[in-house]
């Protein structure tokens, strides 16, 4: 009688490790190492805001672009309907403000049945909350040039919260350009799914915005 094993009969813990290795280098956080805006109690605006040249914010010259992932990998989407407007208050970015209107029905991503439940309850529940808003409360100069801290209320799926998040903003006399790439928790705005137990969605979301603000026409 043969008291020896084969190697090739006793695979488990080989195969175990190898599918832990492909698991792991599958599933990179594309939030990590980004900025998380973080969440507080939203802030009041501080009054009437000053006139100033107003620049608008279209699909047609701006980008808003999400990235949620699980443990498995991640999806890409935007949202395709928004409008906002910059208004730069005598050419003097930190006394500005911003402001963005986002008809979340229009997100979109692939593969198409991930669309579908996207908008039901499970997520941004599109039905009872159409839009997503932003409001800056105050935008200050970073310790590098040409980027700031922009502070402002975010409502989403209902809640709201005051988040801060760096941009790079530039402002020239037809176009205010602001990109800026960072991290929210859709826990705080309340958007709980876990998604399945072997598959389970990171509370992080990145956040990608290319604005490129036209000058308004007066």
């Amino acid at each position: 009688m043969n008291r020896f094993r084969s190697p090739l009969r006793s695979p488990g813990p080989l195969l175990a490790t190898m599918a832990l290795l492909v698991v792991v280098a599958a599933c990179d956080d594309p939030t990590k190492g980004q900025v998380k805006a973080g969440a507080a109690a939203p802030v009041a605006s501080g009054g009437t805001a000053a006139a100033g040249a107003t620049f608008t914010i279209t699909p047609k010259n701006s980008q808003v672009m999400w990235t949620g992932s699980k443990v498995t990998g991640k999806h890409d989407g935007n949202f395709t309907s928004f409008a906002g407007a910059i208004t730069v208050v005598d050419g003097n970015i930190e006394k500005s403000r911003v402001t963005v209107d986002i008809d979340t029905p229009s997100l979109t991503t692939v593969p198409e049945n991930l669309i579908h439940h996207l908008k039901t309850a499970d997520f941004f529940n599109v039905e009872q909350f159409p839009k997503a808003t932003f409001a800056s409360t105050s935008i200050k100069a970073g310790a590098e040039k040409r980027v700031f801290q922009v502070t402002g209320n975010l409502t989403l799926h209902g809640v709201t919260k005051s988040i801060t998040f760096p941009a790079t903003i530039d402002v020239s006399d037809d176009t205010v350009t602001v990109d800026s790439t960072f991290a929210i928790n859709r826990k705080d705005f309340s958007i709980n799914y876990p998604g399945k137990v072997d598959d389970v969605i990171r509370d992080d979301v990145l956040i990608k915005l290319e604005l490129h603000a036209a000058k308004q026409a007066s």
